[in-house]
C-alpha cells in the first residue's frame, strides 16, 4: 500500500471517528436546569415558597424603599429578593443549597435585576445581616426563636418580615392576613427592632426608671411632687411614647440619651444614668 492511500484511508477513519463523536454527543440528552420540589429538605428548612401576593405585602408591611437594604433568610428561588430590586431596592439574598443559589442567580439575570438582587451560599445562623434595614425570613418557629437574640441586637428601627411564624413571646408589631391571589401560608407578620432603654435615666425634673420586654415598656417616673407609673409605654424603633402623671410623653432614643415633648405643651430630656 502507497503512502498516499495509507494517508487517505488514515484520513477517512478520522473522519467518520469525528462524526460518530458528533453524533454520540448530539443524542446526549441536554442537561436540564435545577429545579426544586416543594417539601424537599434543606439543613435546616423545608422548603415551600412564599406565595408572590405574601411577598408584596411584607414588603409593603415594611415600608420598603429604594433607601433599605433587604436581606432574605433562606431565599430559595429568589423570589423575594428579586421582587425586591425590581421595586429598585438592593437586596440580597442568603441560602444554604447551593442549587437554589445558582437557580435565583438565573431567576434575577430572567428579570434584568442582576444589578440590585445579590445571593450567597452561606449558612444563614453563621451570616452577619447587620447592615439589613429590612429582614425577611419564612423559618420554622425554631429557627426564628434562634434568631431572635441576633435580630433584637440589629439597629434599632429595623423591620422584620416574618411568613406566618412568630418569635414566640415578642409579639409582632402588625400581622395581616393575605386573601387576595392567596390560599396558602398567607399571614405576614412585622417587627420592628427596638431600642434598648432597660435602666435608670436622668431628667431636669426628677428619675426615669424604665422596665422593657421587646417592644413595650412599664417603669416609674420620680419627681419632686412624687412617683408616678408609667401606663401605656412603648417602643417603635428609636420612637418612645408613654403616659404618666396625666401627661403623655413622646420623643426619640438615640444612644444615652431621649428627649421629645409632652402633651401639656412643655419638652422633656433624659440621659442614661451610669451603672
Amino acid at each position: 500500500m502507497s503512502m498516499m492511500q495509507l494517508s487517505r484511508q488514515l484520513s477517512l477513519a478520522l473522519g467518520l471517528l469525528l462524526a460518530y463523536t458528533a453524533l454520540a454527543a448530539a443524542a446526549q440528552p441536554e442537561k436540564s436546569e435545577y429545579e426544586p420540589q416543594v417539601g424537599q429538605e434543606g439543613k435546616d428548612v423545608v422548603w415551600v415558597p412564599s406565595p408572590q401576593s405574601l411577598v408584596d405585602k411584607m414588603l409593603d408591611m415594611a415600608k420598603a424603599t429604594p433607601k433599605d437594604y433587604v436581606i432574605d433568610l433562606g431565599s430559595g428561588d429568589g423570589r423575594t429578593v428579586i421582587t425586591a430590586a425590581k421595586r429598585g431596592i438592593r437586596a440580597h439574598g442568603i441560602e444554604y443549597n447551593p442549587d437554589m443559589v445558582d437557580l435565583a442567580k438565573r431567576n434575577a439575570a430572567k428579570e434584568g435585576v442582576s444589578d440590585k438582587a445579590t445571593f450567597a451560599k452561606a449558612d444563614l445562623f453563621e451570616s452577619d445581616f447587620s447592615k439589613a434595614t429590612v429582614l425577611t425570613l419564612f423559618l420554622l418557629p425554631e429557627s426564628n426563636a434562634k434568631l431572635r437574640p441576633k435580630i433584637l441586637n440589629l439597629r434599632p428601627g429595623t423591620r422584620v418580615g416574618s411568613n406566618s411564624f412568630d418569635m414566640e413571646e415578642w409579639q409582632p408589631d402588625e400581622t395581616v392576613t393575605v386573601t387576595d391571589g392567596c390560599n396558602n401560608w398567607c399571614t405576614a407578620h412585622l417587627w420592628i427592632v427596638p431600642a434598648k432603654v432597660q435602666g435608670t435615666w436622668k431628667l431636669a425634673q426628677g428619675e426615669l426608671t424604665l422596665k422593657q420586654t421587646f417592644q413595650m415598656i412599664a417603669g416609674t417616673l420620680k419627681t419632686a411632687s412624687g412617683t408616678m407609673q408609667i401606663s401605656n409605654g412603648k417602643l417603635n424603633g428609636e420612637q418612645i411614647t408613654f403616659s404618666a402623671g396625666g401627661s403623655r410623653y413622646s420623643g426619640r432614643v438615640t444612644g444615652n440619651v431621649m428627649a421629645g415633648k409632652v402633651s401639656n405643651g412643655g419638652t422633656w430630656k433624659a440621659t442614661r444614668a451610669a451603672k
